[in-house]
């Protein structure tokens, strides 16, 4: 697997507090984009976080965390009055509601190195919330004619206000990207009664060369722009939650187009060609890398020797 080139992750990364069902309370670093990055980094990928930190105590934290697993946190001329934070409220089943305390922004200049990066992400809150969601498009329409756009809505009702408040923020961002992965909850919430299937197939007409569906437990669905559909199932395992498995599928996304070498802008018209095998091989990854964070507690993705035994 070649390591050239390297990611921009650009958005939120906060500290997540988990409360569970059982009355256990837990901390750690979080945020869905800062989680793309992590992923990134832990399978062997050189990722780049651009962020909104507080230089607090939390801020150093999270700072660690992503560091210890090669994600480099670019440092910008302006920065946070102190690190946002998220409390997970995780039920019975495992599954994740949050409530959040935070502000973004994104500073005017960082100290990226040198040279485009072959692909940039966002998503989630950093895309939406302002001032810096305005900050994030203009960005990414700077960075499109270098480099593959990547976007995961990942929606936050409790931050977004209404579906007709969030839609037209994430039509303009999918038509913009090149990928685009979203999950059925939030098609749901979007476009209520609306198959996603449906939606997916819509928005590969519209400017990305692949939209992903994930549906958890029963897989994920993929559209391309040149009309192919295709089901991947999920890999069955004991869920200890459901925290950063949508990201961690992002990341093995993002991982599985740049081995088959469809990053890049100048791969764009290999990546709206892409065969349907290719697609159903990265997608299968992205299952097993899934499965592998669902089964223990927190956005804790696998590195590449844990997903290659």
């Amino acid at each position: 697997m070649s390591q050239d080139g390297r990611a921009l992750v650009v958005g939120e990364a906060l500290i997540d507090v988990v409360k569970r069902f059982d009355g256990s309370r837990g901390e750690h670093p979080g945020g869905s984009p800062a989680n793309v990055a992590l992923g990134l980094g832990r399978l062997g990928r050189h990722a780049d976080l651009l962020t909104w930190l507080g230089s607090d105590v939390e801020g150093d934290a999270i700072r660690r965390h992503l560091e210890a697993s090669g994600v480099h946190v670019l440092t910008g001329n302006r920065s946070a009055a102190r690190t946002p934070t998220a409390t997970a409220l995780v039920d019975a089943t495992g599954t994740a509601t949050y409530e959040f305390d935070l502000e973004w922004d994104l500073p005017e200049t960082w100290d990226e190195e040198p040279g485009d990066p072959l692909v940039v992400h966002t998503g989630s809150i950093a895309a939406v919330l302002q001032p810096g969601g305005a900050a994030v498009a203009r960005l990414l329409a700077r960075r499109r004619p270098t480099s593959t756009i990547t976007y995961d809505p990942n929606l936050r009702p409790v931050l977004m206000g209404s579906p007709a408040h969030a839609l037209p923020v994430v039509d303009a961002l999918v038509r913009l990207s090149d990928v685009v992965k979203v999950s059925d909850e939030d098609l749901a919430w979007l476009h209520p009664g609306v198959a996603p299937a449906e939606i997916a197939e819509e928005w590969s007409r519209s400017g990305p060369a692949l939209v992903v569906v994930t549906h958890g437990g029963d897989g994920a669905f993929a559209s391309t722009s040149s009309g192919a559909r295709m089901h991947v199932p999920a890999q069955q395992v004991q869920v200890a939650d459901t925290v950063g498995a949508g990201d961690s599928f992002m990341g093995g996304l993002i991982d599985g187009l740049w081995s088959a070498g469809l990053l890049g802008a100048d791969r764009r018209e290999a990546l709206a060609d892409v065969d349907t095998a290719t697609v159903e091989q990265v997608l299968n990854r992205c299952v097993r890398i899934a499965a592998i964070t669902v089964s223990r507690p927190g956005a804790n993705p696998p590195t590449s020797t844990e997903l290659d035994a």
